[in-house]
């Protein structure tokens, strides 16, 4: 062979591409990002609308319904979803992968330019492209008062917003950052209704008057030599403000003074939020896609740092970090890493065992360091991460590369020990096998193409495994046909002829050939090992789930707290009693320790999260919040859960079971139903409903008076204008503080109860003061606290996560066995039930690994015949691939029965990757026949030849391999039910085929055209 025949007449050249490819892999590994996972994208883009004080009826009707019909018909639309609450609305459009999201981005923009008009105080469309969630963050920040600060913490939104926020952005790989818990600064003017009333001003016209409050530019004027600017300084300031004249009476000015109180307030509180069991500022920090997560966070604790020691301390405040992510990926890598080191001893004591030669045991194990430098290099060249994923590719690797590297060491071993030279076995050695070893890396590295170019999150999440295996697989065959040869050569002067394991090689070849030595037996092997095969692995088959969760050391909680609940009431009833039942956990008084906490109530909705101090112990925190912390709150669904890893790609392990229709009492009385069907077919599972169950936010509506409103010279929009101020607030412009621009509200001083509403004088321009109940009727009713919308329909969603022990097959057919029936009797016949999150993104995934599969056995055969020459001996390989088959789901089945391992999508990779290694052992005999009858030898004597001097390498391989993956599949810890379940299929697989091939395939090939001789031979013996 050219390759290693050049690598043997220059054995320096050899040595020096060895330290270059060290010396490169070793800045590789430097440089090479470092992440939890790899970059996934799911092209979508949200559109965020604000509109002041609007409920989610007027969100639906005047923004999100406009937009929706200028969107729906985009090209590469999956779904439109939207959701209306409380002064908000927004639009998330999800496309199909691979969808170019400038483009789509453009035609967004350009459908949302045909939008006829929004209401005149709601804020331009934010577009967000990628739609990164908030709780997506890399580290999550709390900024609290220190002693002797006596400050509301939440008065320091502007100050984080200037100085804390803009510092954490700077950092190097941060992409942005978000303050939550503050509030912002608002110019109020509270007007006192009855003085207004008394002094005949009416609202609109002081909203008006309010509104024109504006600097002019008059231009320019030359006077003499000077150019002057003309400018109109109308602009009052916050004192200028109270002198503002309204009116004339008796010739003396009505200021606004006179009537409304001006200053510089905080808007009003909607919500409570508290980190360990104090109010607080909270922060989060989202990195940019593609960087090294560790150097963005030491970055980051710099700032941290720097903000704390300076402008911070100045202000008795201090930054605390609450979460960070690197805590987990340092655990995870290092688990991996230990597994890869510790897989690497174990194989090369197995090597040893068998070769009982240090030189050649060395040799062989060059093969590892060097593939898997090779394989960094790749990787950095080609913008991978080192990640979870990828870490555990070079762990799997780390078997699969010593078997190219075995068997060419194994032949020039056997060649010298059969008294060739050094230069001659090194040559012959490699050159007999070439062809096998070229078939097999070929198969296998082709077997991860359908994998590597998936668009989809599957394709993306396991490309870095896909392409991390085969660049090692092909790495290690280039250094056994280079470096292993030349090695060999120098290395191995002197070879021991005797085989302290040559007894068993022969006693195993005799026993396989004695067992196969009849056309019975040989039928009955075939076919019995091919029924036991297909037969075990439908009867073994487990249950498919979408993703594992992870174990990461943290704990998420979701709060449905009654409806209408005001802020007093969420933060003396809820958060204070949660915070008093945490805090014995939070001081260490009770155990296990709560090393942070955080809690928060805003509107309808409640959150809370944490971490434990020992990560040992976030399943039993999680069971403590749950059955103390946050049980016995009446109408109040809440529960907390352990933190997914894949959360963010399709819900996790979330069913989400979207119930539609346009009446909105049958959709909630379907929900209604559907919680209860839900909760009683899976037990323990935990049920979030969005957005909510029940029609019971409490409403004051006000139901204009035509004739009324009409004689008192005001048209609906006024009036309309009026509701506002007597509400939250009417806006009626900005004000530039010299820093920034802040809103100006104009609104009444507070009323107690709707009747004292009702009562409010008004003064009208025609009819003189009315009380508000005389143009509107007050009438206490319901409503919903947000509207979602699934394609444009009116949706409730019932988020469903199945108890742990439960695979996400088995919940999704429980649902629509039990619960599905009886959400459909409650819905009209335009009514209907899809089912997404998880779901959808697992029937979609199973189509496309089924593809992949298939498509990965095709270009097997195919590849296979195209080097075997011959479409027969192909299909032989192909046929031993049940025989895999069996072996791993029972190994999968058996993990199951010690820890819950179903057949998730990483698992199911473990049966591609299978693929590609069963292979290899049938090609090493299948190639070996074929090489024994071209040198004359008859089937059976060939057979028999290529089980003797093949059974070594096939055992060392396959041990190695074993071996390798054993601690992936043995240690737990951070990370390892990522893939766990890929080394149980590997492993078992390996194993029940090594053995059932070396049975079934001497049974098949003798089953071919066998000369007279050998025939009769066959004959007598069955007669005798």
């Amino acid at each position: 062979m050219t390759l290693t025949s050049a690598s043997l007449k220059n054995p320096t050249a050899v040595i020096v591409a060895v330290l270059l490819i060290m010396l490169f892999g070793g800045i590789s590994l430097y440089k090479l990002p470092i992440q939890l996972t790899p970059d996934i994208s799911k092209p979508q883009i949200v559109i965020s609308t604000s509109w002041r004080a609007a409920a989610p009826e007027e969100i639906e009707a005047e923004i999100i319904e406009r937009q929706e019909d200028v969107l729906k018909g985009l090209q590469s639309l999956e779904l439109l979803e939207s959701n209306s609450s409380q002064g908000s609305g927004s639009i998330t459009l999800r496309y199909k992968t691979g969808v170019n999201l400038q483009r789509a981005l453009i035609d967004v923009m350009n459908a949302l330019n045909q939008v006829p008009n929004y209401p005149a105080d709601a804020t331009e469309p934010v577009i967000a492209v990628g739609g990164a969630s908030n709780f997506d963050a890399i580290a999550w920040l709390a900024l609290k008062p220190t002693e002797g600060n006596t400050n509301d913490i939440a008065s320091y939104q502007d100050f984080t917003e200037e100085v804390v926020q803009t510092r954490i952005e700077r950092v190097e790989g941060v992409s942005q950052s978000n303050a939550f818990g503050g509030l912002a600064t608002e110019l109020r003017i509270t007007f006192d209704p009855y003085k207004a009333a008394t002094l005949g001003l009416n609202i609109p016209a002081i909203a008006s008057t309010l509104t024109n409050n504006t600097d002019a530019s008059g231009g320019f004027n030359e006077i003499g030599r000077r150019k002057y600017t003309l400018r109109f300084s109308g602009k009052y300031g916050v004192e200028q403000l109270q002198n503002m004249v309204l009116d004339w009476r008796n010739g003396q000015p009505i200021l606004l003074k006179d009537v409304a109180k001006v200053e510089l307030a905080l808007s009003d509180r909607t919500g409570v939020l508290t980190l360990d069991g104090s109010p607080a500022i909270a922060m989060n920090v989202q990195a940019e896609q593609g960087v090294n997560v560790i150097q963005v966070m030491d970055g980051l604790k710099s700032a941290i740092k720097e903000l704390n020691e300076g402008p911070l301390k100045r202000s008795k405040l201090e930054l605390i970090q609450m979460y960070d992510e690197t805590i987990y990926i340092g655990r995870s890598m290092s688990l991996v890493k230990n597994n890869l080191i510790l897989g690497i001893v174990l194989a090369i004591i197995v090597l040893w065992w068998f070769l009982r030669k240090f030189k050649a045991t060395l040799i062989v194990a060059l093969s590892i360091p060097i593939s898997l430098v090779v394989t960094l290099v790749i990787m950095h060249s080609t913008g991978r991460t080192l990640n979870i994923i990828s870490m555990a590719g070079l762990a799997f690797a780390v078997g699969m590369v010593l078997d190219a590297a075995i068997v060419v060491l194994e032949n020039i071993v056997r060649l010298r020990e059969n008294g060739a030279k050094p230069n001659e076995a090194s040559l012959k050695g490699t050159t007999q096998v070439w062809g096998a070893l070229l078939s097999s890396t070929a198969t296998t590295v082709a077997i991860f193409l359908p994998i590597a170019f998936l668009e989809e999150v599957s394709g993306q999440l396991f490309a870095d495994l896909a392409i991390t295996i085969a660049v090692a697989i092909v790495a290690s065959l280039l250094i056994a046909v280079t470096v292993l040869p030349t090695a060999a050569r120098r290395l191995l002067k002197e070879v021991s002829s005797e085989d302290p394991h040559n007894h068993w090689w022969t006693n195993i070849t005799s026993g396989i050939m004695h067992i196969t030595s009849t056309p019975k037996k040989r039928v009955a092997w075939v076919f019995g090992l091919m029924l036991f095969s297909f037969i075990g692995s439908y009867l073994m088959f487990p249950k498919i789930d979408y993703l594992p969760k992870g174990n990461q050391n943290s704990f998420n909680a979701f709060l449905l707290p009654p409806p209408g609940q005001s802020y007093l009431a969420a933060r003396v009833e809820m958060s204070d009693e949660i915070n008093q039942r945490l805090m014995p956990y939070l001081t260490g008084e009770k155990s296990p320790k709560i090393e942070h906490s955080w809690l928060g109530f805003f509107g309808n909705f409640g959150f809370m999260g944490g971490r434990a101090e020992n990560s040992d112990h976030i399943k039993d925190i999680v069971n403590i919040i749950n059955g103390e912390v946050l049980a016995g709150f009446p109408d109040t669904i809440a529960f907390a859960s352990q933190e997914e890893l894949f959360g963010n790609l399709g819900g996790g392990r979330r069913i989400d079971i979207d119930i539609q229709g346009n009446e909105v009492d049958q959709l909630l009385s379907a929900a209604q139903v559907g919680f209860g069907a839900v909760s009683q077919a899976l037990p323990g599972a935990q049920i979030q409903p969005t957005p909510g169950l029940s029609l019971a936010e409490p409403e004051l509506r006000m139901i204009p008076d035509e004739r009324s409103i009409a004689e008192s010279g005001w048209t609906r929009q006024q009036v309309s204008s009026i509701s506002r101020a007597l509400g939250t607030g009417l806006y009626v412009g900005d004000f530039f503080n010299g820093q920034k621009r802040l809103n100006v509200i104009l609104r009444s001083t507070d009323w107690e109860s709707p009747e004292e509403l009702a009562a409010i004088p008004l003064a009208t321009p025609e009819a003189g003061v009315q009380p508000v109940g005389e143009l509107v009727d007050v009438v206490r009713t319901a409503g919903p606290s947000s509207i979602r919308r699934v394609d444009r329909k009116r949706t409730i969603t019932l988020q469903v996560t199945p108890p742990e022990n439960i695979s996400l097959e088995d919940a999704i057919n429980a649902i629509k066995e039990k619960a599905e029936p009886a959400i459909l009797e409650q819905l009209p016949e335009t009514g209907a039930i899809n089912y997404r999150g998880s779901a959808e993104a697992l029937t979609e995934a199973l189509q496309n690994m089924s593809q992949s599969f298939l498509l990965a056995l095709a270009i097997l055969y195919l590849l296979m015949s195209a080097l075997f020459r011959s479409f027969k001996d192909s299909l032989l390989v192909v046929l031993t691939i049940p025989l895999a088959t069996v072996g791993g789901i029972a190994m999968l089945q058996i993990t199951n029965q010690i820890i819950f391992q179903p057949l998730d999508l990483l698992t199911m990779i473990g049966f591609i990757i299978l693929l590609g290694l069963v292979v290899n052992n049938a090609i090493l005999l299948v190639y070996q026949t074929r090489l024994g009858e071209n040198d004359g030898l008859s089937r059976h004597d060939a057979v028999e030849q290529a089980v003797r001097l093949r059974l070594r390498p096939i055992l060392m391989s396959t041990l190695t391999s074993i071996c390798g993956m054993l601690p992936l599949l043995l240690i737990p810890g951070a990370g390892a039910e990522l893939y766990r379940g890929i080394a149980a299929v590997i492993v078992g697989g390996m194993s029940v085929s090594t053995i059932f091939t070396l049975i079934f395939l001497p049974s098949l090939l003798q089953m071919g055209k066998a000369t007279a001789h050998q025939f009769d031979a066959e004959l007598s013996a069955e007669t005798a």
